[in-house]
């Protein structure tokens, strides 16, 4: 019993084939790429979060008295600001990526597009020589009918 879901790639070269899946090929790349370099930088933020949060939570632990607390206090101004400063700078890491990620997809577009037309050219072009030889047979044919 032969199994309905075997491909044969045996009738296709290897320019047709990369033809067709080429541009899904590069675009799944550029696609693994950025979504590791998205989950990298997520990582890294929660990292740099936790251990802020744990440094705060070791300070808070070694209050000792009322001076301990007005500085620890204190201290929460500066931390509150290191921690915006930080998510201001992984908004920003995030929306480069996501413009990267614009801008090569644009490219693999306009390139596999392209790709495209030329195809299309080619194909018109063998169509067309292929119908007038088509033609000139018929016509050939036909005129030696006639005599």
């Amino acid at each position: 019993m032969t199994n309905p879901f075997t491909f044969n790639a045996k009738p296709f070269d290897t320019a047709q084939l990369e033809s067709v899946f080429g541009p899904a090929r590069a675009f799944a790349a550029l696609s693994i790429d950025v979504t590791e370099k998205l989950v990298n930088a997520q990582f890294d933020a929660a990292k740099a979060y936790t251990d802020a949060n744990l440094a705060q939570l070791r300070q808070l632990v070694e209050v000792k008295d009322a001076e301990g607390l007005r500085s620890y206090v204190e201290g929460q101004q500066q931390v509150a600001k290191d921690l915006t400063e930080r998510l201001k700078e992984d908004a920003e890491k995030v929306v480069a990526l996501q413009q990267d990620f614009v801008q090569e997809s644009q490219k693999l577009t306009e390139g596999s597009v392209q790709q495209a037309q030329e195809g299309l050219q080619q194909a018109t072009e063998t169509a067309t020589t292929a119908a007038k030889e088509t033609a000139s047979k018929s016509s050939a044919s036909a005129s030696s009918k006639t005599k």
